[in-house]
């Protein structure tokens, strides 16, 4: 899956990505395009144990083994989608403020909706992409147990075109989408590939700056504007098995939800499902 020259248009075109993306180019160190891998995000923190520098990117025509949040399944099928990940080394960035990357490449999947596909999209809490009530990406970030070398890899799956009719749906009855049944402009993988790539080093980059303070790097605000999940009345799913239900009030610094329960408390959600709740719920 390294083909270029536009020969075969739905094909990943390597020569482009790096082209433009990486040194002394562009701003990663490496990246390389595979017909297909198990998970990007796992080889990626195989790849860190073994030294792979900071931005190296793995980009994959198909993933046979793709994981989402909470250990699902994430369906990539050839030719469907963009999946790739990203590993980064920020070694002066706090430890608990790592996990807050995600919040970084939520930010890039709007600008690859909107800016490069041309659709409007918001963020569902914690990073999934949604259009019209559908799910069409979705981060799993996710940071390496080494002290010594920090690290962390943020994977990115985007709907492309239709997934099929099998699709399992998510949590809450979400289907799943694609940006083509959206409406899409433009549905060209490696654009697509190369907007997210561009946005989130953009984003990453003004986060690493502020030493990963979400709040100062201005990617809370950002965040916070593209976050459809404020306001929406929700019940939150929390790891326990335990439940919540309110309203989602606002995203803390931490990239906590936090709801107003029903008795008027705050309650503070960092993992779990959030499922939006009609009005009448």
């Amino acid at each position: 899956m390294t083909g270029h020259g536009g020969d075969k248009p739905d094909e990943l075109d390597v020569l482009i990505l790096r082209e433009r993306l990486v040194a002394p180019n562009g701003p990663y160190a490496a990246l390389d395009v595979v017909a297909s891998t198990g998970s990007t995000n796992a080889d990626l923190l195989a790849a860190a144990k073994d030294g792979a520098p900071d931005r190296t990117v793995l980009v994959a025509g198909a993933q046979t083994a793709g994981r989402g949040r909470r250990d699902r399944s994430w369906v990539s099928p050839p030719g469907a989608g963009v999946y790739l990940s990203v590993l980064v080394r920020p070694s002066a960035i706090p430890p608990a403020r790592l996990g807050t990357i995600g919040m970084v490449a939520g930010l890039a999947l709007m600008h690859a909706a909107g800016t490069v596909a041309g659709v409007p999209a918001t963020l569902k809490w914690p990073n999934d992409l949604l259009v019209n009530g559908t799910k069409c990406a979705g981060v799993l970030s996710e940071v390496t147990q080494d002290v010594a070398a920090q690290a962390a890899v943020v994977g990115v799956g985007i709907n492309v075109t239709p997934l099929g009719e099998d699709v399992p749906v998510g949590p809450g009855s979400l289907p799943a989408g694609s940006l083509a049944e959206q409406g899409a402009t433009v549905t060209d993988r490696t654009q697509l590939a190369l907007g997210w790539l561009q946005a989130f080093v953009e984003f990453e980059s003004a986060w690493r700056l502020h030493d990963g303070d979400v709040e100062r790097s201005g990617v809370l605000s950002g965040y916070r504007d593209a976050c459809g999940t404020i306001g929406q009345r929700v019940r939150a799913e929390l790891p326990d098995g335990s439940a919540r239900t309110g309203t989602a009030v606002d995203v803390d610094p931490d990239g906590k939800l936090l709801i107003k329960l029903d008795d008027g408390t705050a309650y503070p959600v960092s993992a779990g499902d959030v499922v939006h709740l009609k009005n009448d719920s």
